[in-house]
């Protein structure tokens, strides 16, 4: 019996022991793995000797400043890499996706992904397919750190540092176009093994200790973010004031509030008085003022809002400010009366709101022809760059592609609006709504015919433009100066300078440069086709059919821009003049595409002295502006030396006479600078040193094609212009020399015209990817930058910085 009693214990110790063993196992299953065992599992441990320094790290304080200085440079905006935003908190939690954004291959259209608009959850962007950046599994300091992709790719870095002089080598690709690799934490093992030197900053040189230290510690403590953001008392009362404005209910009001909306949707507002650093998106929202703001996820601003009703709303930015997509409108008390005094006093009636549907929402002339046409006119040309801004830094100016319709440098004028023709003008488009259709309202599937069809409309627009030109606005004289605008002698915003810069573009007040190879001369029509063309028609996730026609629209446009210019030119040098625009035996093939409009027989009555038509066409306009209106370029178009600007110390008027100098080189002379470069000249103190951006102007025979621009190129007749302070928002190299050294810098750029030699001039004055100091020259440009520039300036982005 004793033995049985014992055997029958022993079996059921054994049966208990495996109903524990099981019991474990499968509870095991459900807990948080150790650090130990969850950290290493297909993953490679960081292995660190920094500080573990639990909830001392602060996201706003210590961590936001490291990302903003850092991160931010390469990973903010749709371009971001890897679609990875690292300018906000949102962006860091939503994660990177294998998803590109600028695609010109895809057949469809691709979901948008709006970073604060498509999602607002981090388990939505999951399901959008976007990847954690940071731990999203049990909360340990070890997994924390080991199962971040933020943290690994740091880490990376720290141990495969990069070379610290010289250039990167070949196996760091820089090139903008390459395949993005953007690895996700299943696959960062194997990225490692293959990409050993890709680490984070990707082709820069790696954080400091501290910096590295604070983010791993942040990381570690799992992340979490303390940023708060806190508007005053006088902002929200601003803001109330705009919204109640936009939000006011008669017809007339509703009508100009979605003008203004569909104008003003895609730049940064900032409201006068308010801090520097606030800034605001004017959105449609489900929810009115003193709620929550619920935005209208709509691709393009003229998109049924599929709410009723629907409130205008400012919500204020939060992301850091990156200077590649901000543009700025200023709202004040001065800013409202004016919008009333054109929109809302002149005595006209809305006898019904427009509706939304595709193909009338699309055309601007139809949507609002009850608006006056000088009013709307009068609003573009009062904030001129702010809407050219829309264009050349929105989201349709990215990649070589869609930037090859521009020149890499040219100037604008505007026609001058035509108050006493009000009534004409607004029957005028009301009748030809019908041929000033665009390719947005064809939608995403639009093809060669149907752009064919946009295109034959826009040539019987011309044609009948022409006509009313002539006979009601002319009345049959002869067109004059008196025909431009000429800023109503107190608006700076009468001429402007766009440049292009590959695959980058920005604008500026004022004439740049020297005499550009052309020039446009912009109408209200025009004007606003080209805002609703590439900016609020325009959808960057759209088919490459959609880009391809946008694209090809634009031809048109910036050809009818070109005839209105030649329009003020002797009729016998207009072809002349075109064919210049024009060269190359392909391009007669298809010159059909882009026949000229003018005519060549009716002269304009200005009275021309030299043979520099175009420079001289530009001089009479800028002497009808007030002189401080004038913005006078005395560096690249100094008739004869000495040629100064006033109220400069003579160490800075000796600098000018340099940078004058410098200023007249082209072709081979300036084959070693990039497309846009920062010199920065070293004086006595930091806060004493100046800065200048070298702007490479590539000479092309014409830019009617969207590929093969090498075969287009004529490198020895690039010129450069160079402008004091800062210009574009892609700076490809930062060069850096004493006062005493400028002379020697401008005799050596001109001997660079062969390898060896441009090595020597690299490494005497460029700042490249590998100088240890790197970061503190790009530290210090960006401080300068918003030290001149308060509003309109923002972080630098270096995705374009060269391996020179």
């Amino acid at each position: 019996m004793l033995r049985l009693s014992a055997l029958k214990s022993i079996l059921f110790f054994i049966f208990c022991g495996c109903l524990l063993a099981a019991y474990w196992g499968l509870f095991n299953r459900f807990l948080p793995k150790p650090p130990s065992q969850l950290a290493r599992k297909n993953h490679t441990l960081i292995l660190s000797d920094f500080t573990h320094k639990s909830g001392q790290i602060s996201f706003s304080k210590d961590v936001k400043p490291i990302l903003d200085t850092r991160c931010v440079a390469c990973h903010a905006g749709e371009d971001a890499p890897c679609q990875l935003q690292l300018s906000s908190y949102d962006g860091l939690a939503r994660g990177l996706s294998k998803q590109p954004v600028y695609d010109n291959y895809r057949l469809n259209a691709a979901p948008p992904s709006r970073l604060f608009l498509d999602e607002t959850t981090t388990k939505d962007w999951r399901k959008q397919g976007f990847y954690p950046v940071l731990n999203e599994h049990a909360p340990f300091p070890e997994i924390n750190l080991n199962r971040s992709v933020l943290a690994k790719s740091l880490h990376l870095k720290h141990i495969n540092p990069q070379p610290v002089q010289g250039k990167l080598p070949d196996e760091i690709a820089l090139n903008h176009d390459r395949s993005l690799q953007c690895a996700n934490l299943e696959e960062f093992k194997d990225f490692q093994a293959n990409h050993a030197l890709w680490g984070m900053p990707y082709g820069l040189p790696a954080l400091t200790e501290n910096e590295l230290e604070t983010l791993l510690n942040w990381i570690q403590d799992g992340a979490k973010s303390d940023f708060k953001k806190e508007l005053s008392a006088s902002a929200q009362a601003d803001i109330k004031k705009w919204e109640d404005f936009l939000n006011a209910n008669t017809p007339k009001q509703q009508l100009t509030a979605r003008y203004l909306y569909e104008h003003l949707y895609s730049g940064d507002l900032h409201i006068k008085g308010q801090a520097n650093n606030e800034f605001y998106k004017l959105v449609r929202s489900k929810t009115p003022g003193g709620q929550a703001i619920e935005e209208i996820r709509s691709v393009r601003p003229f998109d049924a809002p599929n709410a009723n009703p629907f409130y205008y709303r400012l919500r204020p930015i939060v992301s850091s400010i990156a200077d590649k997509d901000h543009f700025v409108y200023e709202l004040s008390d001065e800013k409202m009366v004016r919008l009333e005094t054109l929109f809302l006093k002149p005595e006209y009636t809305v006898n019904q709101l427009p509706g939304y549907d595709q193909e009338s929402a699309a055309n601007p002339f139809k949507t609002f022809a009850e608006l006056p046409a000088i009013a709307r006119y009068q609003f573009l040309l009062d904030d001129a760059e702010f809407f050219f801004a829309g264009f050349v830094k929105g989201p349709v100016s990215m990649g070589n592609s869609a930037l090859t319709v521009i020149r890499d440098q040219f100037w604008v004028a505007f026609i001058k609006p035509q108050s006493e023709f009000n009534a004409q003008t607004t029957q005028f488009l009301a009748d030809n709504g019908q041929y000033l259709g665009l390719p947005a309202s064809k939608g995403e599937v639009i093809g060669f015919a149907e752009w064919q069809k946009l295109a034959d409309l826009q040539e019987q627009y011309v044609t009948n433009k022409d006509t009313f030109v002539n006979n009601v606005l002319l009345n049959q004289q002869p067109i004059d100066l008196n025909f431009i605008w000429n800023g109503d002698s107190h608006n700076d915003n009468a001429l402007l300078t766009v440049f292009r810069h590959h695959d980058n573009a920005s604008v500026t007040k004022g004439l740049l440069g020297k005499s550009p190879l052309t020039a446009w001369v912009v109408d209200y029509p025009l004007f606003e086709r080209i805002h609703y063309l590439m900016v609020a028609g325009f959808n960057i996730y759209g088919s490459a059919a959609h880009q391809a026609t946008t694209r090809l629209y634009m031809d048109l446009l910036r050809v009818e821009a070109e005839n209105n210019f030649l329009k003020f030119v002797p009729a016998n040098a207009r072809t002349a003049i075109y064919d210049s625009w024009y060269q190359g035996i392909d391009f007669k093939m298809f010159s059909g595409f882009h026949a000229p409009t003018f005519s060549t027989s009716k002269e304009p009555a200005i009275s021309y002295q030299t043979s520099d038509i175009k420079n001289e066409f530009f001089e009479k306009i800028q002497q009808q502006l007030e002189p401080d209106k004038q913005h006078a370029d005395t560096i690249n178009r100094c008739q004869q030396i000495p040629c100064l600007a006033a109220n400069r110390s003579p160490e800075q008027q000796q600098t000018d006479t340099l940078m004058q100098e410098l200023a007249n080189l082209r072709g081979d002379q300036i084959k070693a600078l990039p497309e846009v470069s920062l010199l920065r000249i070293k004086n006595a103190s930091a806060d004493q040193d100046s800065v200048y951006t070298l702007i490479r102007n590539k000479k092309l025979l014409n830019v009617s094609y969207v590929f093969a621009e090498k075969l287009q190129r004529q490198p020895e007749q690039d010129t450069l212009t160079v402008v004091p302070g800062f210009m574009g928002s892609y700076p490809n190299q930062f060069f850096t020399v004493s006062t005493e050294q400028l002379g020697d810098f401008i005799s050596q750029l001109k001997l660079s015209k062969n390898n060896p030699d441009a090595e020597r001039f690299y490494s005497q004055f460029a700042i490249r990817r590998t100088n240890p100091d790197f970061w503190q020259h790009y530290d210090w440009l960006n401080k300068k930058y918003i030290s001149l520039q308060t509003l309109n300036s923002g972080i630098l982005d270096l995705s374009r910085y060269e391996n020179l």
